[in-house]
């Protein structure tokens, strides 16, 4: 059993504050690079779901339950994290993990993200779920980074 506390990730993206604000606050912005469709409302309490397997049944598409806990427009965003389908002793316990992440502007066209996945509780399906989201975060942050050139048609 080993002692998570922290998954903690960087990357600078050459975009905008606003645009980044919005790729991470809006349904039509999370779609350009994380997940296939998603339930999304900016507010204390509101659904922020990330559905990747739409042909799932309901409770095993996604993110299904997450929540915005907090945010500061255009410097931090804060939701509720489950874990993948086949985790189910972590997905189905009800503690849930949480992300924070924070956007700090560099330049006008460049913007930092630094994205924290925190309250990782103990055990074997614990770790497996934090081993899993150590990978699938840099996949996330990856194509937020690159999602920039497909919109663009580079």
């Amino acid at each position: 059993m080993l002692n998570h506390t922290c998954l903690h990730k960087n990357i600078v993206v050459h975009a905008s504050l606003d645009e980044v604000w919005k790729k991470w606050t809006t349904s039509s912005g999370l779609k350009t690079f994380f997940g296939v469709d998603n339930r999304i409302e900016l507010r204390p309490g509101g659904p922020y779901e990330i559905l990747f397997l739409l042909d799932n049944p309901p409770s095993t598409q996604g993110g299904e339950g997450n929540t915005v806990l907090s945010f500061l427009p255009q410097k931090m965003l804060s939701f509720t994290w489950n874990a993948p389908p086949f985790i189910p002793e972590v997905r189905d316990h009800q503690h849930k993990t949480w992300v924070v992440l924070h956007f700090e502007e560099l330049t006008e066209e460049q913007v930092q993200i630094t994205l924290d996945h925190l309250g990782w509780l103990d055990g074997p399906a614990w770790d497996e779920a934090f081993f899993y989201f150590d990978n699938a975060w840099d996949l996330v942050l990856t194509s937020l980074k690159e999602s920039w050139f497909r919109q663009n048609g580079h």
